[in-house]
């Protein structure tokens, strides 16, 4: 299988560290693409659409993506312990959590464009007001709220990946919240993290 990726975004690596967790990275070939909503690449849109990665291309089947959608397929190649819980309370908590990352991940993406990837006379200050109040909120109920089961799933990858990926690129700082800073802290040295590390800069 062929895993489009790029090494700053959140989302490919959520897919990454997945397939690194249930032991599934080397059946992969990782090749790098850069996108961004300015910038098209034509290998990205020939396989999605939306010419975003990541996008998983398997030899007997269509494409797949995106991240959710990729590590729910690769969580049906393995026999070890499921990391999106097939049943009860468990699975909607993880869920739940998975999108409560990915839309931190996403407001942390609006708020870079209205600090610095829109030509200044473009910005709106009341959108990046908008955009930093719902990431401290996230933290603040984060740090309140989310409870890690013993063992991890795929709720917790996807908020350690926008967690790691927020300080990578400056963003409002989680570190004043203690329990979710010395959650992340212990899950960022997990093998599957240390093997999958964040580099580059967006090109517009």
């Amino acid at each position: 299988m062929i895993l489009y990726y790029q090494t700053h975004s959140p989302f490919a690596r959520k897919a990454l560290v997945f397939a690194h967790e249930i032991g599934l990275a080397d059946r992969l070939e990782v090749v790098h693409h850069e996108t961004s909503p300015t910038r098209r690449n034509d290998d990205v849109y020939a396989e999605n659409p939306l010419g975003k990665v990541p996008v998983l291309l398997r030899s007997d089947a269509e494409p797949i993506f995106d991240s959710d959608v990729i590590c729910a397929y690769f969580d049906t190649l393995h026999e070890r312990r499921k990391l999106i819980p097939e049943s009860g309370e468990p699975r909607w908590r993880a869920l739940r959590l998975q999108s409560v990352a990915q839309v931190l991940a996403q407001t942390g993406i609006g708020l870079r464009w209205e600090w610095e990837r829109r030509p200044e006379q473009l910005r709106w200050p009341a959108l990046a007001k908008g955009y930093e109040e719902k990431i401290e909120a996230t933290y603040d109920w984060l740090d309140t709220t989310f409870l890690p089961e013993e063992d991890i799933d795929v709720g917790q990858i996807a908020l350690a990946t926008t967690l790691s990926w927020m300080a990578f690129r400056a963003l409002p700082s989680f570190r004043d919240r203690s329990r979710l800073t010395r959650w992340f802290d212990a899950f960022e040295q997990r093998a599957s993290m240390v093997a999958t590390p964040l580099s580059g800069e967006t090109q517009d």
